[in-house]
């Protein structure tokens, strides 16, 4: 967690920005990307240097150019007065960051980066700041860069790019992440999903990055995100940096188009909540994906890529608009069922139409499936969330204390208190969707629901078709005794007028 006074100099950071003519939060977020990367490469270099001198051998990674890249360095330029800074970083850092050298992937991201800070007063505020907060800690540096990615969210601009991190984190909860896999988010945003997936490794598993082969696997092919925004392929890369991931697999492509073709059956995991436009150009959408299902949905389209990149016996935890689970065309109908016929389709989370808020009111759900190939489904777990610890109207306030929020929070919930925060809940039923809540009835939170009971509905998967209402009963009174009272209100009342009259006569 962050401490106060960091949080304030991230503020101030961005006030700084802001009052210096950049009101974007998003090329906020860029520059100040391009400074925290700069810095970080300098750190690499200053490791490289101290080794060198300890094992009294030649440097092995240079980092920046022998001839002239001293002056590049964080270190350097820092000290400079503002005018020289802003010439040194414009026309030299840039400039060295846009060829930066190939076998990063993080070079891929840097080679159109621009520069846009307009003034060397504010470059040099700027780089005063952030020279001041600390980045020696991998949990103060990634929680410090999701407070950042917040803003964009906050601020109202560019929010469609963050899935809250309490239902991320209760997704990676559910898909339980194992050191072996290969995890994969094909319209990746800031990396939310890849980076909580890696912080779950590192606290359930932190014996899998003691062993050199599992530790290359963490750093360099356990993650893989596509997107086809470049600013947010290197918004991505660096959260995945700054939380200690060295070199994932962060590329431009289109996930539904035919460039994306050969990645079938590549992934054991898939954690996504991809964007759902609507429709797009049918000509454009890869031909295997059409063979799939035959239509122009996104959201349908997306679930059939979801089937395509994983391996068989990979599962995913994906977030999709309720139409999915619903809806009547002949694409749809078709999708569900092969779900359920020809895969194991494990749970369905209802989420409150309020999460995505202000920036969508639409309702949505978790879809939890395992690809097998030969069906495998049972019984359907199905969970309603009507509360995820935080309001549900524009504002989005938490609605308890910072510990007590998320699927697993460091306090333990009071009596009451579950109405406030399902999530826990929902984590600690989904690990016994096998055992006790099979026997939960239709009018609980949650239940299950038999393949066959599914089929007969027409693959429909929202939890309103089998949900069961609780109706109260009602005592109600003999008709003859409600008949004979109201004929003794009724004697009542007129010999109450023929009091009346008698004292006004």
């Amino acid at each position: 967690m962050l401490t106060g006074s960091l949080r304030n100099q991230i503020d101030r950071v961005w006030d700084a920005f802001w009052s210096g003519g950049i009101a974007n939060p998003l090329e906020v977020i860029e520059q100040i990307t391009y400074l925290l990367f700069v810095r970080r490469l300098d750190d690499i270099q200053s490791r490289e240097d101290d080794r060198a001198r300890l094992l009294r051998r030649p440097v092995e990674r240079q980092v920046f150019p022998e001839d002239g890249g001293e002056l590049l360095r964080w270190s350097r330029f820092k000290n400079l007065e503002p005018g020289e800074m802003y010439e040194v970083v414009s026309n030299g850092v840039f400039r060295f960051l846009r060829t930066l050298g190939e076998g990063s992937t993080y070079s891929q991201h840097m080679k159109d980066a621009r520069f846009t800070i307009p003034t060397p007063a504010l470059l040099s505020r700027v780089v005063d700041m952030l020279d001041k907060v600390p980045m020696d800690n991998r949990d103060t540096n990634g929680d410090l860069y999701e407070y950042m990615l917040s803003k964009i969210a906050t601020s109202g601009h560019n929010g469609q790019f963050r899935t809250p991190r309490h239902v991320i984190q209760l997704m990676v909860e559910m898909a339980a992440p194992a050191p072996r896999d290969e995890i994969c988010d094909p319209a990746c945003g800031t990396a939310g999903f890849l980076v909580a997936a890696g912080e779950y490794v590192r606290d359930r598993h932190p014996e899998a990055l003691v062993d050199r082969e599992q530790n290359r696997h963490f750093n360099e092919s356990m993650f893989h995100g596509y997107d086809f925004d470049s600013t947010m392929l290197r918004i991505g890369s660096m959260n995945m940096l700054l939380h200690g991931v060295e070199q994932p697999d962060i590329r431009y492509r289109d996930s539904l188009s035919d460039g994306a073709s050969d990645e079938a059956e590549l992934y054991s995991l898939i954690l996504a909540n991809p964007p759902f436009a609507g429709s797009l150009d049918y000509e454009s959408v890869a031909r295997d994906l059409q063979q799939v299902v035959k239509t122009k949905k996104t959201e349908l389209l997306f679930l059939a890529l979801f089937l395509r990149l994983l391996k068989v016996g990979g599962r995913a935890a994906v977030i999709v608009p309720d139409g999915v689970l619903f809806g009547s065309t002949k694409a749809h109908k078709e999708l569900r069922r092969t779900l359920v016929e020809d895969h194991k389709l494990d749970g369905v989370v209802k989420l409150p139409s309020g999460v995505f808020k202000p920036y969508a009111g639409v309702s949505t759900a978790i879809l939890l499936f395992t690809k097998t190939g030969v069906g495998g489904t049972e019984d359907v777990w199905f969970y309603e969330v009507t509360a995820d610890g935080w309001s549900l109207d524009d504002k989005r306030a938490p609605l308890l204390d910072a510990e007590k929020l998320g699927p697993r929070p460091a306090s333990p919930l009071a009596d009451g208190e579950h109405a406030r925060n399902n999530l826990p809940d929902a984590l600690a039923r989904w690990f016994e969707r096998d055992g006790d809540e099979k026997k939960r009835e239709r009018t609980e939170q949650s239940f299950c629901v038999p393949k066959a009971d599914v089929v007969a509905a027409g693959y429909d998967l929202s939890l309103n078709r089998y949900k069961e209402v609780v109706h109260e009963e009602v005592e109600y009174r003999p008709p003859l005794e409600i008949i004979a009272e109201l004929e003794q209100l009724e004697t009542e009342i007129a010999q109450g007028l023929a009091d009346l009259k008698a004292m006004l006569a």
